[in-house]
């Protein structure tokens, strides 16, 4: 990505771009037409798998108040009792918390270029899927990886982390 148009980049994104950059990530940022604020809504953006979708969720650490982040799969739901496990003790994280400690706000929380380091817990779930897709710093901006680009970015461990998959119950 050339001087220019990462100029023309929310700044969010371009702490994200740049943080791609120096790390010798291959895949730039994009900016899409319509806001992903939600795992559903980037893969329809994208035309990919909701479970594709690397989602951010945050959890405030009790009692330092610093952050956890957990990336998983768009389609699972993160098992709080699990990452509690890993991380200790854990509260919600409201939306103030969230941007004061990544410097993004929530729908474009990115998996790298945090405000203040986090500690990164990686779903395993997310091993499904060759390429992932995660935010950028910005509601409308993405940026594809896959499993062990995240790992090596993030120097996180890949854990059990999601509630189990609900199946399809055949009647």
């Amino acid at each position: 990505m050339c001087g220019s148009q990462l100029h023309a980049l929310p700044e969010a994104v371009q702490r994200v771009a740049r943080f791609l950059q120096d790390a010798g990530h291959p895949h730039a940022p994009r900016m899409l037409d319509g806001a992903a604020r939600t795992a559903q809504e980037a893969a329809d953006q994208l035309g990919i798998l909701v479970g594709q979708v690397a989602k951010s969720v945050i959890f405030k650490r009790k009692p330092e108040g610093t952050h956890v982040l957990v990336v998983a799969a768009g389609d699972r739901r993160v098992d709080e009792k699990k990452v509690a496990a890993l991380a200790g003790k854990i509260g919600r994280a409201d939306a103030e918390f969230v941007k004061a400690q990544t410097g993004f706000s929530i729908g474009g929380v990115s998996p790298v270029a945090h405000a203040h380091p986090p500690l990164v817990l990686i779903d395993s779930s997310l091993q499904r899927f060759d390429v992932l897709w995660a935010a950028a710093g910005h509601p409308h901006a993405v940026f594809a990886l896959n499993l062990a680009q995240l790992q090596a970015l993030t120097q996180a461990p890949v854990v059990d982390i999601a509630e189990a998959a609900q199946e399809a119950v055949l009647t």
